[in-house]
């Protein structure tokens, strides 16, 4: 009698809420996300109220949101959601390359956006790799990101300034190295090789890094070393 060998795990589809005042943007997501094999469209909403019950339901892995909706916009909608504890990851949709809107929704914990004109092809791309842990922001977007955090108020960027200094000072020379080379936009596997490290160690930073300062994404790290000053807005680390 042969023993039975457990079969592979098989992957589940990425569950996948959209949430879009136009019903035809809604209905032209769908038919463009609907047709992969791997993703599953649990849901649809037409404003940002109805977000915090369709992902009570629904449980969704990503939740592609509009930013301007009427009643509650996507902006507020996903500084709710990415508070609760397990919340799904977000992108958000936009018309714009990157404004200030943007930035808030970053800063709120949205592992990226996509723009509404977007080949399909790339916003399906964008929800498997959002889903697989990896924010949907190139460093050229994250640098523009950057430069409009640069164009505040000069009150807000120095406050901003101090906190994100001291954040900075309290990580290990090693942890610093890692949070720097993440605002360049390098990979986990960049990053090993850089600075003589395991890949697994380097993801353990990444780690170690986030949950210290409840941070949601490695866009945000960026956000965090380019306000302590140890990234122009062009990418580069200042001269000394």
């Amino acid at each position: 009698m042969t023993t039975p060998t457990p079969m592979d795990p098989v992957a589940q589809p990425v569950r996948l809420i959209v949430v879009d005042d136009d019903p035809l943007v809604r209905a032209g997501l769908a038919l463009m996300l609907g047709g992969a094999d791997d993703i599953d469209i649990v849901g649809e909403g037409t404003d940002g109220t109805e977000v915090a019950e369709l992902v009570g339901r629904l449980r969704p892995d990503v939740v592609l949101m509009d930013i301007r909706m009427p009643g509650m916009d996507g902006l507020t909608a996903t500084e709710a959601l990415r508070t609760r504890p397990g919340a799904p990851q977000v992108i958000v949709l936009t018309t714009f390359h990157a404004d200030e809107q943007v930035l808030r929704a970053i800063r709120a914990g949205a592992a990226g956006f996509v723009l509404k004109d977007t080949p399909p092809a790339q916003i399906v791309d964008a929800v498997r790799r959002v889903a697989a842990g990896d924010p949907v922001l190139s460093p050229a977007v994250t640098r523009r990101l950057m430069a409009r955090a640069a164009g505040t108020g000069r009150d807000d960027r120095a406050d901003r300034a101090d906190r994100a200094r001291a954040r900075i000072a309290s990580l290990a020379e090693r942890e610093r190295e890692v949070a720097i080379a993440v605002a360049h936009g390098s990979s986990n596997a960049e990053i090993a090789a850089t600075l003589y490290l395991s890949v697994a160690t380097v993801k353990t930073q990444v780690s170690r890094i986030l949950a210290r300062f409840g941070l949601n994404n490695r866009v945000q790290i960026a956000l965090l070393v380019h306000d302590a000053g140890l990234l122009d807005d062009d990418g580069t680390e200042p001269a000394t």
